[in-house]
């Protein structure tokens, strides 16, 4: 069977982009709290 590097090259790739994904979900990256702002209703451009 004769070498292939283009189809090593992307089996390879695709083989850490799948690792990629299962470290991420076996270890997912802290979320940090944000503060939720309330939108305030602007009385400045409504029709009078």
């Amino acid at each position: 069977m004769p070498r292939r590097p283009l189809l090593l090259a992307t089996l390879l790739l695709v083989l850490a982009a799948l690792l990629g994904l299962a470290w991420l979900a076996a270890f997912p990256p802290a979320v940090t709290p944000a503060v939720v702002e309330r939108v305030l209703p602007n009385d400045r451009f409504t029709v009078r």
